[in-house]
């Protein structure tokens, strides 16, 4: 597997990326795939003067069996050692990062599908904004359900990149920038349950009972859960606009966990009517309610011939995690990350799991 280096040059709204080397000639590589999040990615090299004449900020690092993931190089580290070598540590994050570049200005309100109101945040921050245009960047794919869900939301000044991946963990969908030649494409997606819930997929199952589960822990915390939102929106006293938000059926008793939220800064504009607004007000409940705590860390077999790893399944699906021996069982767990690692002791799979209801 080989690393190719670009060039990222930007010529207003058009950028022109250009392949500068080829490398196949790394002590380790680190490939941090995340759902709901931006991943990132390290290369640790010799230091030689064409290295650190390759390997420079601002330009593109990308695998030649990865087509989806291409990351920035943020960081250089360069350490000289007379015993041990010159080595270079190269760090960076996926292309999604550029949207950190950018907030929500000014005020936006948004009704319709998830995928819309992305669109919306984004053409008038990044695509169609004049000089804060990102340059080449447009909106490429879209698939899975829950990005058409509908709500009508308010947002402004959030970063744009902190905003989208929050949406992407309340609606469950992710988000994705690639390069498609002289060109950024923004996709939006979801998982694909191939738990042992369902029968349309086949399952993926990771056990000890099949020896693909080479390591396991797990850990639930209650304390940080909020299932239940009050929210108070703009005006005073008992004239502010409130309303409240569960997912679900309305818990009661000792399964009821609350949370205040207060978006008071949240106006309600001439052409919203109160209905609408009260719908704003519960999307921002939603944003704030926490699932209890879980930890679950595991290392499952890099070579399994049961399953292969972007093939079989990938970040972002379903699947089941079972360990016999202590007779626990998590027969829908979401597979949110997943760290590959190539070294000389080969190459490792360390992925990150997260329960969902």
């Amino acid at each position: 597997m080989q690393l190719e280096i670009y060039s990222l040059t930007a010529l207003k709204d058009q950028i022109s990326v250009s392949l500068e080397a080829i490398c196949d000639s790394y002590s380790s590589l680190l490939w941090d795939i995340e759902f709901y999040q931006c991943g990132c990615f390290e290369v640790y090299i010799a230091a030689s003067p064409q290295n650190v004449s390759i390997f420079q900020r601002g330009r593109i690092v990308a695998r030649s069996d990865d087509a989806q993931h291409f990351g920035i190089i943020e960081s250089l580290q360069l350490e000289t050692d007379a015993e041990k070598g010159d080595y270079l540590t190269v760090t960076g994050r996926f292309l999604a990062c550029l949207l950190e570049r950018r907030i929500i200005y000014p005020t936006i309100t948004a009704n319709g599908s998830y995928e819309d109101i992305v669109r919306k945040v984004l053409s008038r921050n990044a695509i169609s904004a004049g000089i804060r245009n990102l340059p080449g960047f447009s909106m490429g794919t879209m698939s899975g359900n829950c990005w058409q869900k509908t709500a009508r939301m308010q947002v402004s000044y959030d970063n744009i990149l902190e905003w989208l991946y929050n949406l992407c963990e309340t609606i469950g969908g992710s988000a994705n920038v690639r390069l498609d030649g002289n060109a950024l494409k923004c996709d939006l997606f979801s998982g694909t349950d191939r738990s042992l819930l369902q029968d349309d997929n086949p399952h993926i199952v990771f056990s000890d009972a099949y020896n693909n589960l080479l390591s396991f822990s797990y850990a639930a915390d209650d304390a940080v859960q909020k299932n239940f939102a009050y929210v108070l929106g703009c005006g005073e006293g008992s004239a502010r606009k409130r309303t409240t938000f569960c997912s679900g059926t309305e818990p009661t008793y000792l399964d009821r966990y609350e949370v205040y939220v207060d978006e008071r800064n949240t106006a309600q504009e001439e052409d919203v009517t109160d209905a609408e607004y009260l719908e704003i007000l519960k999307s921002s409940g939603a944003e704030h309610l926490v699932q209890p705590k879980t930890a679950s860390e595991s290392a499952i077999a890099a070579f399994s011939t049961q399953y292969q790893y972007n093939k079989d399944y990938f970040v972002g699906d379903y699947v089941t995690v079972e360990q016999k021996r202590f007779g626990l069982i998590q027969p829908r767990i979401q597979l949110i990350g997943m760290v590959e690692s190539f070294d000389q002791n080969g190459r490792s799979l360390t992925p990150t799991f997260k329960e969902t209801e």
